[in-house]
């Protein structure tokens, strides 16, 4: 069967003010100001520990990996009370979805984000019976870009990997589906915006309602 994978965070869904709130709220507690704000979404999206790591650096503190691996559980916890306060889907996201299993695709998500924060936001969002898989940062022993949890979330979507392809806003999508050998689609609405060209990926997506007719063009 043929399958579209999506990346989750900066390309089903504009996550970032969440992440963001998550990761200021613990320099709160740790007695600091808020360093981050709304430019910092591209950041957002690689993840707790960028944010934490961009935090120290903003205000000034010596910091080490110890310190990111002490803050990290604070930060998800903390994100699990705010986890779609703000959060918003991507304008034709759940219609293009649709779309594409009407037209007799599979659709699985794959995310760096730990698989139980990943399916609640998905229920939350109500758009979790519209995808046969999730794969999580915690599924398997390995998470992106290590192309096995992109294995996983196509197989367990009752697909095929070489008939495949992935749909994603950053380097870390970029470099799965380069390791897993299927195309890679690349959101121009993410965080990076158009910048995204510069990673030369298989196509480019502008708006959700071009999605059906592209995969119908990568996958014959």
């Amino acid at each position: 069967m043929r399958t579209v994978v999506f990346d989750l965070d900066g390309t089903l869904a504009d996550t970032s003010a969440d992440l963001l709130a998550a990761a200021n709220a613990c320099f709160r507690e740790l007695g600091h100001s808020a360093p981050l704000g709304p430019d910092d979404k591209l950041t957002a999206f690689l993840g707790g520990r960028a944010m934490l790591r961009l935090g120290f650096d903003r205000l000034g503190l010596g910091w080490s990996e110890a310190d990111i691996s002490r803050e990290y559980p604070r930060l998800l916890a903390t994100y699990a009370e705010v986890l779609d306060r703000e959060t918003q889907l991507y304008p034709g996201a759940v219609q293009a979805v649709q779309d594409l299993r009407a037209l007799g695709f599979a659709t699985a998500i794959c995310t760096n984000k730990p698989e139980g924060l990943a399916v609640e936001l998905v229920k939350r969002l109500g758009i979790a019976p519209l995808f046969g898989a999730l794969v999580g940062a915690d599924t398997l022993a390995v998470r992106k870009p290590d192309p096995l949890p992109y294995r996983a979330a196509v197989e367990r979507a009752g697909g095929v990997v070489a008939r495949s392809f992935l749909i994603g806003d950053t380097q870390t999508d970029h470099d799965t589906a380069r390791a897993a050998s299927v195309p890679i689609v690349m959101v121009s609405f993410g965080p990076e915006g158009h910048g995204v060209a510069r990673l030369n990926p298989d196509a480019l997506l502008h708006h959700y309602a071009d999605l059906p007719a592209l995969a119908q063009k990568l996958i014959c």
